[in-house]
This record gives C-alpha cells, sequence and structure tokens, in this order.
C-alpha cells in the first residue's frame, strides 16, 4: 500500500515539469475495505498512475474522477462501494465501501495561507528528516472556498520546549484562526497515537457541529526495530523487516560481525554492547517499535532485555531453545526482572510455523509482530470468525 510519502517525489517532479496532476487519497472505510486512511494514488493529466487505493477494484473509475477533478479545478469526496444490482458496476468485490478525497495537486491557496503544494514540498522535507508531522485537509465544508484548504502541524524541533498555550508549530490555514487552534490540537493527538481519520467540525471548530469535515492524515517516522546479534538470521530478518516499513538497526558488540557489507539492507550497524545502546537513546522507544534479541548468549541477552523491560517498547523477543529461554529466564529474574515484565518477554521468539531456516525463522518472528500489534492470535483465518481486518 502507498502512502502519500512515496508519492511525493514525483509529485513534485510532474509539478517542475509543468505536468498537473489529480491526488486521491482513502480518507475513509466501511466494512472489508481493501486499503487503509492513508492509501493514495495520482494520475497526471496524460493519465500516467502512481500508487493504488483499491489494490485494482475502482483504479480505473478514479482515473476518470481524477480528470474530472482537475478539469473543475476543486477537490471532492467520492464514494465506491459493492454494487449488488449490476455485477458489472464500479465497486468492490469485498463488499465494503471505500471514501476517497480526490484534489488537484496544485490547488489555489486560501488567503494568507502557504499553497498547498508548499506545504506539501514542507512535508517531504520533514519526512526526509525522520520527522513526525500531520497535515488536515479539508475535505467538504458548507462554505466551498474552503474545500481543499490545509494545516501541517509538527511537534516543533526536536529538544524545543512547547510554546505556552499551544503545541507544536504550524503552517498554513483551514480558514479560520479559531478552527487552526483546534484542529492543530486534535491532529497532534493524532500524530501521538500515530493514527489517520476523519473529523467534524463548526466553522470555528465547535465540536458536535458538521460544518466542516476535516481529513487528519499522521506522518509517524517509521516503527523501529533493533535486531542484537550479528547472526545468519539477522540477515532474513532485516530483509522481512524492510518489506514492513520498519527502520532497522543491527548491534553487536563483536565488530568482526557487526559490518554493514554483512548486513547492506539494515539502516544501521552498530558495534556496541546492545544495552549501552538502548540506554543511550535520545529518542524513548514506543509501543510501534520492537527488539529482537538473537545472540542467545547471556552475557548479551540479559543486559539487552532488562533493558528492553525498562523501555516502552511495544514488542521484545528473544530466540533460542525452550531449555535456553528457561535458563535466561532465571537470571532475567536474579537480575531483578518481575514476572510482570517477564510477561512481556516473547521467548522462544517468533509463531509456531514450524520452521527451521532463517528465512522461514524471520517470517514467524514477524508474523508474531504483527499479530500483537493487531491483538491477535496465530489461528488460521479459515478456523475464525468474524472481520478479516481488526
Amino acid at each position: 500500500m502507498l502512502q502519500m510519502r512515496e508519492l511525493l517525489e514525483q509529485l513534485q517532479e510532474w509539478r517542475t515539469a509543468g505536468v498537473r496532476a489529480a491526488l486521491a487519497r482513502v480518507v475513509d472505510t466501511d466494512g472489508s475495505g481493501p486499503r487503509d486512511p492513508g492509501a493514495a494514488m495520482a494520475v497526471s493529466e496524460s493519465g500516467q498512475v502512481i500508487g493504488s487505493v483499491s489494490g485494482g477494484c475502482v483504479e480505473g473509475a478514479v482515473v476518470g474522477e481524477g480528470l474530472e477533478v482537475l478539469d473543475a479545478g476543486i477537490g471532492r469526496v467520492v464514494t465506491f462501494g459493492y454494487s449488488d444490482d449490476d455485477a458489472f458496476a464500479v465497486g468492490l468485490t469485498c463488499g465494503g465501501t471505500v471514501q476517497l478525497y480526490i484534489e488537484p495537486f496544485d490547488p489555489p491557496a486560501v488567503d494568507g495561507a502557504p499553497a498547498p503544494t508548499d506545504l506539501f514540498g514542507q512535508l517531504q522535507q520533514l519526512i526526509g528528516e525522520h520527522r513526525p508531522a500531520v497535515l488536515a485537509t479539508v475535505i467538504e465544508a458548507t462554505n466551498p472556498a474552503v474545500v481543499g484548504a490545509k494545516l501541517l502541524a509538527t511537534p516543533g524541533p526536536p529538544g524545543a520546549p512547547a510554546a505556552p498555550g499551544r503545541r507544536g508549530e504550524t503552517t498554513g490555514t483551514l480558514g479560520s484562526r479559531e478552527l487552526d487552534r483546534i484542529v492543530a490540537r486534535d491532529a497532534l493527538g493524532e500524530l501521538d497515537a500515530g493514527t489517520t481519520s476523519v473529523r467534524h467540525y463548526g466553522p470555528d471548530g465547535e465540536a458536535g457541529e458538521r460544518a466542516v469535515t476535516i481529513f487528519i492524515e499522521s506522518f509517524a517516522p517509521p516503527p523501529r526495530l533493533f535486531i542484537f546479534g550479528a547472526i545468519d538470521f539477522t540477515a532474513a530478518l532485516c530483509r522481512v523487516a524492510k518489506v514492513l516499513g520498519f527502520h532497522v538497526t543491527v548491534c553487536d558488540a563483536r565488530a568482526t560481525f557487526a559490518t554493514a557489507a554483512r548486513f547492506p539492507l539494515a539502516d544501521e550497524v552498530i558495534v556496541d554492547w546492545p544495552h549501552r545502546l538502548l540506554e543511550g537513546l535520545t529518542t524513548p522507544l514506543t509501543g510501534r517499535d520492537a527488539v529482537c534479541v538473537l545472540t542467545h548468549d547471556n552475557k548479551f541477552d540479559v543486559p539487552a532485555i532488562m533493558a528492553a523491560l525498562d523501555s516502552g517498547v511495544g514488542y521484545l523477543g528473544a530466540l533460542g531453545s525452550r531449555r535456553t529461554a528457561d535458563g535466561r529466564h532465571q537470571q532475567l529474574i536474579a537480575a531483578g526482572a518481575t514476572p510482570d515484565q517477564l510477561m512481556a518477554l516473547h521467548a522462544p521468539i517468533g509463531l509456531d510455523l514450524g520452521g527451521r531456516s532463517p528465512e522461514e525463522t524471520a517470517i514467524s518472528i514477524a508474523a508474531e509482530i504483527i499479530a500483537l500489534r493487531n491483538g491477535r492470535t496465530s489461528s488460521s483465518l479459515r478456523n475464525t470468525g468474524g472481520p478479516i481486518h481488526g
């Protein structure tokens, strides 16, 4: 699934070359939608397409809608759903409904605000610097003049104190100073949670009204995966983790093994003791991050796990046999770990898929991370009921 962050470079290239384009983003879904909010595609005036909003179900129709939006010069919300009356109607075969906001990539600016494409350029720069940002866009309003207006908010420069009476920094306007203030507050809350949503307000940010509909899109830095131990399983896990969008750091105290040549897909390869790396992080671990301890050597494992247990990391796993895990468990207790803390440790690491190779093990680890993130078990979909997507 491509999001706007992946499309921005091509969109900016089109704009520089004088090529007009329409940008379509999934803003909401109902039922079994094939893409989550934030999925994006763009179509140039010549019909060139990048990205996807449904995996092939409605892309052809979105091209047509996008070209119409370019002619009209103003964005609009379009909804696609399943049609029982006409099996060949444009819609979603999965039975769900997807709501898109389609807009010209170079729409007119609201008076006194930077042009929206300038905000996209700022957003692209923030993403490139791995800084969190959130973009609020008016997608529907009783006042058509503000449709397409945008507000870009960030928590502020790293380490900078928050200004009195407000959070973060903002650029742009949604058409009302009070609306800007309320939406910036709510948008930064969405950013903290790493979520994307649609919200409704009155013209000056009043709650419980629907004069303005705003799509709030979070651009949090990629989740981090710290892999401790420069072994063959590590290279396989790097490959799988990059597919899942992780920023991958490999760390091992043994310089002979911890080399960029051995792990070319890792974003960082660090020679240090793992626990010292965790203790020295300037950005604390969050629930989106993961730590995988693969050395199965207690002089490395125990200090690293103890440091991770004291962090806010979302997933913590350690490689090794059941006998290794049992012995390590006792050493962790001796080091001061509590039974409640140890409940957060996945050891032996990974789901029980029966695989043995480094690649199979990497997939089982990634599957466990995904299941934990979504609050699911490892049961086969065939043997469960309810929605496929939580």
